[in-house]
């Protein structure tokens, strides 16, 4: 009991974070200082990216290892999660750098997460542990999709992760080591910040990305098996990223496209299209994913109906706001003299 309430004492929580937004920006400015950003991976714009500068993308590089030596240090129970990212995020640097087929890159993506699933299963049916992998790898490559505008990742996994910390010490059965492990990954995302919000001076790439996502899905189920939350926690907590990759996957595949292959179709790539810009953009899903959080965290507790009706509602709330996106972006097109790449 001592030990845990150590864990959750104010003062730890504001030193696990405030090292990790201190140590990831100095990672990443050093890497700025002496160019060597640029040689270790970078974004060629090409005419379907937001961007018209070459931008390196070493965004990873800062926050992986501030994640990883957290949990080692600070969430023991982690280190599984820990090791896994880590994986991914060599595989993903390679990757970032010479490519890779999709095929490996799933292959990795699947055995991070099966590993953790069968190594750590959960008190639930098998068909249940299966479908929560699919999801699982599915949000992994969610937020590479999602990697696309001037401070959007980045603000996400800082809210995100800082809404998994909130409710693992909030919760009835409190995790203290996850509530520290989310709260390094958030620490770490203000750190990169710094660099990435509008105008980016660098990018998360893919082993900043990929590692994201599974840590969001990785640390979600964590927080499920413990008991520190329902299962849909972890989805409404980051439900604007999942809604918008989502919905933009399933248009594609209808009209028979590789939904692999890069495009500009997401809804946050049409506001920034459309006039309202990255900084702008970054804020408006900011707002968003605040919102989605603290219903999150006021019906953590309140009975099943409450919690479920809470989540419809919020699906709700989302689709009107897809409407309107898709309504500006509709009176964009037809305004010729209005279109113009930002």
């Amino acid at each position: 009991m001592q030990m845990q309430d150590s864990l959750m004492a104010p003062w730890t929580l504001a030193l696990v974070a405030g090292a990790a937004v201190c140590v990831c920006a100095a990672i990443l400015f050093v890497l700025l200082k002496t160019g060597l950003a640029w040689r270790l991976a970078t974004d060629i714009p090409n005419d379907r990216s937001l961007h018209v500068r070459p931008t390196p993308r070493v965004g990873g590089w800062g926050i992986v290892p501030v994640a990883v030596v957290a949990m080692l240090l600070a969430a023991p129970s982690l280190w599984f999660a820990a090791l896994a990212t880590a994986f991914l995020a060599a595989v993903s640097q390679v990757d970032d750098r010479r490519g890779l087929p999709a095929r490996v890159r799933f292959a990795a993506h699947l055995i991070a997460v099966v590993a953790l699933v069968a190594l750590f299963p959960a008190a639930a049916p098998w068909w249940a542990l299966c479908a929560l992998a699919f999801l699982m790898i599915w949000l992994v490559n969610l937020y590479n999709f999602m990697d696309g505008a001037d401070g959007l990742a980045g603000g996400m996994a800082l809210f995100g992760f800082a809404g998994y910390a909130a409710a693992a010490l909030l919760s009835d059965h409190p995790m203290p080591e996850l509530a520290l492990a989310s709260l390094a990954v958030a620490g770490a995302a203000l750190g990169f910040l710094f660099f990435n919000f509008h105008p980016a001076r660098i990018f998360l790439g893919d082993a900043g990305s990929i590692s994201l996502g599974y840590l969001a899905g990785a640390l979600g189920y964590w927080g499920w098996r413990g008991g520190a939350w329902p299962v849909w926690f972890p989805a409404l907590v980051f439900a604007p990223f999942i809604g918008d990759a989502s919905v933009t996957l399933a248009r594609r595949l209808m009209r028979g496209e590789k939904f692999w292959q890069a495009h500009r179709e997401h809804y946050y790539q049409r506001m920034v299209r459309s006039g309202v810009g990255h900084a702008g953009t970054a804020w408006a899903w900011y707002a968003v994913m605040s919102v989605g959080i603290a219903l999150a965290l006021v019906v953590l507790g309140r009975p099943p109906a409450v919690q479920w009706g809470t989540v419809a509602g919020w699906v709700a709330v989302l689709v009107v706001i897809g409407v309107v996106i898709d309504l500006r972006w509709r009176r964009f097109q037809s305004t010729p003299s209005q279109q113009s790449e930002v």
